[in-house]
């Protein structure tokens, strides 16, 4: 009981707004077609009625994927002790579970299922977003490679010099389709090192080098180019190896992944329902979180004190590869290394 209400805390804001988009959809009623032009160059307009219905289908699919998640895990976790796929909990010690086997990589049960509710998700999501569909293929595509490869990390244990190359390699489906913006907003006070009275500074002439400085916007947008991909190719790196190597204890790989989730879930919830300009990406977010939120939450039940199974490196690659997909595909990866926050300590103090 305690871990539901425990687990229910963090989702709790993202289930108040969801109802509420799909009251708001109900107020408008199915005629209601002006809720968002969603950018120059697209030919639909998004009705806020349908996005809600979407979301509620895609809040169904997690709920199929943690059942049938929680279900999977008791018959897999007998499989790998019997295949010697197995570990010693240290946090056991003095108790009378200490010298038990507890099965390893589990993390391909959430992994797996979660690809399989993504793909039946792909179809509702590709009838309303069309050009998108490049978007989700390539997330696909780089989840299941860094799922793969966590598996196999697991059983031949990888040195770490490979470990810090996989994400790099899964990471650039994304990035050979990345098509969003390659700027960032030059904070307030140092725009002055760019730009005074309309002219570039020396500082400037020399950034323009390598990067583009907005001299229309007085130096207050810098356009990265290449150096935006490579810095989401670190983000990539970062993500997967921050929830891996902030681990240790039951519950904490699955515990820490489950509350980003919830986090960049209500980041898009919020934005969905503010209408912003970047909404399309948004539900393309939320529609991979959902269901990564439900079988986490499943695997979580298994992995808590005192743990059944041990999620192993499968389950840290993919959930960590899964976050910076949505930051990416998503067009927030800014705004996802707040939460990762606790994870940036960490990496610093390390």
């Amino acid at each position: 009981m305690m871990l539901v209400l425990l687990a229910a805390l963090p989702l709790l804001p993202s289930l108040y707004i969801l109802g509420q988009l799909m009251a708001d959809g109900r107020q408008l009623g199915p005629s209601a077609n002006t809720v968002h032009q969603a950018a120059p160059g697209n030919d639909h307009v998004h009705d806020h009625n349908l996005v809600g219905m979407q979301l509620l289908l895609f809040a169904a699919l997690g709920a199929v994927g943690h059942a049938v998640t929680n279900r999977l895990i008791p018959n897999i976790r007998g499989y790998m002790v019997r295949r010697g796929v197995s570990g010693k909990d240290l946090g056991k010690k003095g108790t009378a579970l200490e010298g038990a086997d507890v099965p390893e990589a589990l993390g391909i049960v959430p992994g797996t299922v979660f690809l399989v509710c993504l793909i039946f998700c792909l179809v509702g999501f590709a009838t309303s977003y069309p050009k998108k569909l490049l978007d989700l293929n390539s997330a696909l595509l780089s989840i299941c490679l860094m799922l793969f490869l966590g598996f196999t990390d697991d059983v031949l244990e990888w040195p770490w010099r490979y470990k810090l190359m996989m994400p790099s390699v899964a990471s650039l489906p994304l990035l050979c389709c990345y098509e969003g913006s390659k700027s960032v907003v030059v904070p307030i006070p140092f725009r002055s090192l760019l730009m005074t009275d309309g002219e570039l500074t020396t500082l400037g002439r020399l950034l323009c080098h390598l990067v583009v400085v907005d001299t229309n916007a007085e130096g207050s947008i810098v356009n990265l180019g290449v150096f935006y991909l490579a810095y989401m190719g670190l983000l990539a790196v970062f993500c997967t190896n921050a929830i891996n190597i902030f681990a240790g204890i039951n519950g904490l790989e699955v515990g820490q992944s489950y509350i980003i989730g919830c986090s960049v879930l209500l980041h898009n919830l919020i934005e969905i329902r503010c209408r912003s300009l970047s909404s399309e990406n948004h539900v393309f977010s939320a529609m991979i979180m959902l269901p990564f939120l439900g079988v986490s939450l499943a695997l979580l039940r298994h992995n808590w004190y005192p743990a059944q199974v041990f999620v192993g490196d499968t389950y840290c690659y993919f959930a960590g590869m899964t976050l910076a997909v949505v930051g990416i595909s998503g067009h927030f990866s800014k705004t996802l290394l707040l939460f990762f926050i606790p994870q940036l300590i960490n990496f610093v103090y390390s």
